[in-house]
């Protein structure tokens, strides 16, 4: 995007202040060295992803950016339009994942999720990956600069319409397989499993529970197949920390269940899916947060993430993004 707004006229650098624009959102990263895990769960993407956030950042990057340049022949309201436009589509791509993004703070804590893209799918990144490289490799007044920032920027909003397309294609399938199975819901979410768009999981049910499964839009049955986890929100009800508990329900949109292993007791966030539930259905999931006795939570979004994958998780994988049913 640097380079598209000013790549003729500022060179390499203008990539430099792209680069750095769209960095800003992310500098929430420093609560955690004052906030514990579930309040910092909240603080990222939250106030410095919001809509204000972002204008007033986009403000003074554009009048140091605008001074730092002198003499030029960018005015400052062209600047102003390239640093918002860069920020807002931060916080915009940001929110096509299932983390949730304060877009509203600080008048609102709603969060939007729209659960499109895995939060690290390479098939988004590889091409604009590339376009970047070409850039910095290029001289800075080849004709071939513009065609690898279209390509980089298109390809981007290419592949995120794709996926949007895949998204309306499971919602509809699972709806559809929801009411003929007759399984209650008055909730329910599809979001994509680990690097990829095709394979999808999928949980739905009610306050008591949620029924999970995964769906392929390759896939050809005409059945789902769900495990069933029960919600246990009774077991929160004598837990010490009622606000590290209020602020891990608020964190997971209403999408938990909460389990005793032995003596610990375990918050699971259902959005962020199951470690390796297309092997195993009755998986942990990913985001499994140690609520009693107090241990170390700091990197519950990572842990699970990729935990127990081999070559047979990744031939499993393959097989049912193909839509192949693995037992």
């Amino acid at each position: 995007m640097g380079e598209a707004f000013a790549g003729h006229k500022v060179g390499k650098k203008a990539m430099l202040w792209g680069a750095l624009a769209q960095s800003i959102p992310d500098i929430d990263f420093i609560a955690a060295t004052w906030l514990n895990t579930s309040e910092n769960l909240l603080a990222h993407r939250g106030f410095t992803h919001s809509i204000l956030f972002g204008i007033a950042a986009a403000f003074l990057m554009a009048f140091f950016a605008e001074k730092w340049h002198r003499p030029h022949n960018i005015s400052f309201k062209r600047w102003l339009a390239f640093f918002t436009a860069v920020i807002l589509t931060h916080i915009f791509l940001d929110a096509f994942n299932n983390y949730g993004v304060g877009w509203f703070e600080p008048f609102s804590h709603y969060r939007i999720s729209f659960n499109v893209v895995y939060v690290a799918d390479p098939f988004f990144s590889i091409v604009p990956g590339i376009a970047f490289v070409m850039l910095l490799v290029l001289r800075s007044f080849s004709k071939k600069r513009k065609f690898w920032w279209r390509t980089g920027i298109g390809f981007c909003f290419l592949y995120l319409g794709y996926c949007v397309v895949n998204k309306i294609i499971i919602n509809n399938d699972v709806k559809h397989l929801l009411h003929k199975q007759d399984i209650p819901y008055n909730s329910y979410f599809t979001t994509p499993a680990p690097l990829q768009s095709w394979l999808w999981f999928v949980a739905a049910g009610t306050d008591s529970g949620y029924y999970i499964g995964y769906r392929s839009v390759f896939d050809k049955s005409k059945k789902i197949s769900l495990q069933y986890f029960p919600r246990n929100a009774s077991l929160l009800n004598n837990t010490k920390d009622r606000d590290q508990v209020q602020q891990l329900i608020r964190f997971s949109q209403g999408y938990y269940t909460v389990e005793q292993r032995k003596d610990t007791l375990v918050f699971n966030d259902l959005r962020f899916g199951q470690v390796i539930g297309w092997v195993n259905p009755k998986e942990e999931f990913a985001f499994h947060y140690y609520v009693e006795p107090d241990i170390d939570n700091t990197l519950v979004v990572q842990r699970g993430r990729f935990a127990k994958w081999d070559s047979r998780t990744f031939n499993v994988l393959w097989k049912r993004i193909k839509g192949v049913e693995v037992k």
